[in-house]
């Protein structure tokens, strides 16, 4: 397998493998909806590679930006399988990722385990050393919050232990953390979870690290600085037989005094063309191009169950 940390500029070069292409014939053709045993494995380089970079869920690659993908075996019968258990983005610079990016579907929905022990905080082994910042809390008020959250990966414990790699982890403030985002959190899992819902469903979290869309810096006692983003986002794709529809969710980073409710979860839906503009990043753009135009400039609340 080829190397899991990649520079977006070489993705062009790489031949393109079948594990993880995507079916437009019908959505619900998804290569990951089988059925299996989730096996614990540890992550190790050499799991990423551009079909990884060509799923649905994956946004556009920034060329500042590591590619990298953490990983499960997946036990069958027949052939054992590997399953991305989620992917992310990761800026060298703010020392934050810019996005991360994972699926719910038939292979990842199931709830097997609980969340990992307060001690399973790590530096993330799929990134070089030189750019790790410590697994020690952030201070100051700020929690280690999850972009995919722990309860987003149930599956396994090996999938939940994951979560928990700090470019996974984002300094928020606890108010917003433990309140306001775990709305949203619960909010998505909920969907995710509902094989009635979705056949598969498609999640981008993040929070914007554009220096203009920083609140500042927590300080690290290996002297990195690491971006406390202004704002968070979801973006959200859903597939069914009959197509494709989207919406997005674009916060302030503050503390809210007041649940993240469904009324309150709608306020903040916004079209992906928008959380586009708001971010510069371009999300689910391997869905063909007309598809992708369509989903991507309107949504409706009732389809996402507000």
């Amino acid at each position: 397998m080829k190397n899991s940390i990649f520079k977006a500029q070489s993705l062009w070069a790489l031949s393109v493998g079948v594990c993880g292409l995507l079916s437009f014939a019908a959505c619900s053709d998804d290569p990951y909806d089988f059925d299996g045993v989730v096996l614990g494995v540890e992550s190790k380089i050499g799991k990423a590679s551009a079909a990884d970079a060509k799923m649905m869920e994956v946004p556009a690659l920034q060329t500042s930006d590591l590619f990298v993908t953490h990983n499960l075996i997946i036990e069958r019968a027949e052939k054992d399988d590997t399953i991305m258990n989620y992917c992310l983005a990761y800026d060298t610079v703010q020392y934050h990722s810019r996005w991360v990016a994972f699926r719910f579907d038939g292979s990842n929905r199931a709830k097997n385990t609980g969340r990992s022990s307060s001690d399973a905080f790590s530096d993330d082994p799929e990134i070089p050393s030189k750019h790790y910042i410590g697994y020690n809390g952030f201070g100051g008020g700020y929690d280690r919050g999850h972009l995919c959250a722990s309860n987003d990966r149930l599956v396994s414990e090996e999938a939940n232990r994951q979560t928990f790699y700090m470019t996974n982890m984002s300094p928020q403030m606890s108010a917003f953390n433990q309140n306001y985002w775990v709305g949203y959190e619960n909010y998505v899992q909920n969907l995710g979870r509902d094989a009635s819902f979705s056949d598969t469903l498609y999640v981008v979290k993040g929070g914007t690290i554009d220096k203009d869309k920083i609140l500042g810096y927590r300080e690290r006692g290996n002297g990195k600085r690491v971006a406390i983003p202004k704002f968070y986002y979801m973006a959200l794709l859903k597939c069914k037989s009959s197509g494709y529809e989207a919406i997005a969710f674009w916060m302030e980073h503050k503390d809210y005094e007041v649940d993240a409710n469904k009324a309150e979860i709608a306020k903040h839906a916004i079209s992906i063309d928008e959380l586009e503009e708001y971010t510069g990043i371009d999300f689910f753009h391997n869905l063909p191009d007309e598809a992708e135009a369509a989903v991507e400039k309107n949504f409706t609340l009732s389809s996402w169950n507000l």
